[in-house]
């Protein structure tokens, strides 16, 4: 039986604020683009994992380089949105 690819990733506004997912798992591309940046082949990540298998990741992997701008943007905001969150937190606890 063969899997039709286009169905590995889904988008839905009710799952993960609705940035692409592999589906039925809730990970999302980022999570998998982010493992794969920081050096992991798509078979460790997949073993990371454990429920995953080697395509799912595959099929996150071309996703995020067939969106890599989307993405990345995306990424840097949620990188930007934590060092803010972190430096509120700072200043909170900075004695007056």
């Amino acid at each position: 039986m063969s899997t039709n690819i286009g169905t590995l990733i889904i988008s839905d506004p009710e799952i993960r604020h609705g940035r692409p997912c592999i589906a039925g798992t809730g990970i999302t591309v980022h999570r998998i683009a982010t493992w794969y940046k920081l050096g992991h082949s798509p078979e460790e990540i997949a073993r990371r994992y454990g429920h995953l298998t080697e395509a799912q990741v595959h099929a996150a992997l071309a996703y995020y380089h067939a969106n890599r701008d989307e993405i990345e943007a995306e990424l840097a905001a949620d990188e930007a949105d934590a060092d803010r969150i972190e430096q509120e937190y700072l200043q909170e606890k900075q004695p007056a």
